[in-house]
């Protein structure tokens, strides 16, 4: 069995959370799906874009709050959508929405919400693949709130945290070269770190809810569609190349792709292990700590040369 799927198995408890922030979380939902379908309890997390002071949200902790249908309609709350979602579907799964910090007051935040569930699993997702990154990659796409995530959320959990990324390819106009992270999945394969993939497809009940999710949230938030989230939708449904769902993406070029629809699965350790800039990133209180981080690193280190995938 598919090492991945053999921990999915294994869990009664799982917290599945949006690794970038805003529609990454989306990203969990088939996983969220396949595991409810086998008992399991889950709940999501992300780490929000919104300005949670004002969300209505039942406030946890200093960094935390839980999102539900209720929650004030903020511009730009993909954490409201799931909620809603959830409970148009009659689906128990509860909402948390993270501020966003630095690593340490993220691990304790992380660390509030193990308490309160007993998790044995926390599997962060990631719409895209430029949270496994090393740091000498030609083009880093967003690396900070990703960073973020993986050191926060691997330093607070004592059981086993899971990197799922979802959509190979969606962060082409970032400027990530695909051709490197394959390299990084190859180290990956070498350090015992990789868990294999498995698809997504729409005849699947858990690739149904996925696109019932995408369609409800465009409809719901028209104005700010889900880059990732449409982008894999699109390969789900079989489009190719460099095709546009919605408007947003106007201007650019994309790669639509099967490989689009898969995940990517990782022990989170061993991408820690692997990220040059992961100890000095421990500490860190503030987002914008975080960024200078990664910039001092970036410029004292020989970066990759950036390489295309063979045709």
């Amino acid at each position: 069995m598919i090492p991945f799927l053999r921990a999915l198995d294994g869990a009664k408890s799982v917290l599945i959370a949006g690794c970038g922030g805003g529609f990454d979380v989306f990203a969990g939902v088939p996983l969220a799906s396949y595991l409810m379908r086998r008992g399991a309890s889950v709940a999501f997390a992300n780490l929000s874009f919104a300005n949670l002071t004002v969300c209505g949200g039942e406030r946890l902790g200093q960094h935390c709050w839980l999102i539900d249908d209720r929650s004030n309609d903020l511009p730009y709350f993909p954490e409201l959508r799931l909620a809603q979602w959830l409970a148009g579907r009659s689906l128990e799964a509860p909402v948390y929405a993270f501020a966003r910090t630095g690593v340490e007051p993220l691990r304790r935040a992380y660390q509030g919400l193990l308490a309160k569930h007993d998790f044995d699993l926390v599997v962060l997702v990631d719409g895209g693949t430029d949270s496994v990154i090393f740091g000498d990659e030609p083009g880093l796409g967003t690396p900070a709130e990703d960073a973020i995530s993986v050191c926060a959320a691997t330093a607070a959990h004592a059981g086993r945290t899971i990197l799922a990324c979802l959509g190979f390819g969606i962060d082409h106009h970032h400027g990530v070269s695909h051709y490197a992270y394959l390299e990084n999945v190859a180290a990956l394969i070498q350090d015992g770190g990789y868990l294999g993939s498995i698809s997504v497809t729409k005849e699947m009940p858990e690739g149904a809810d996925y696109l019932d999710l995408i369609d409800f949230a465009n409809e719901r938030q028209p104005a700010l569609r889900s880059i990732v989230g449409n982008s894999i939708a699109s390969a789900m449904r079989g489009d190719f190349g460099d095709c546009h769902a919605i408007s947003r993406t106007k201007g650019s070029e994309l790669f639509i792709n099967a490989l689009m629809s898969q995940y990517w699965a990782f022990e989170a350790s061993a991408v820690v292990a692997r990220m040059a800039y992961s100890a000095a990133l421990a500490d860190t209180t503030t987002f914008g700590q975080v960024e200078r981080v990664i910039e001092n690193f970036r410029a004292g280190m020989s970066v990759r040369t950036m390489r295309g995938i063979p045709l």
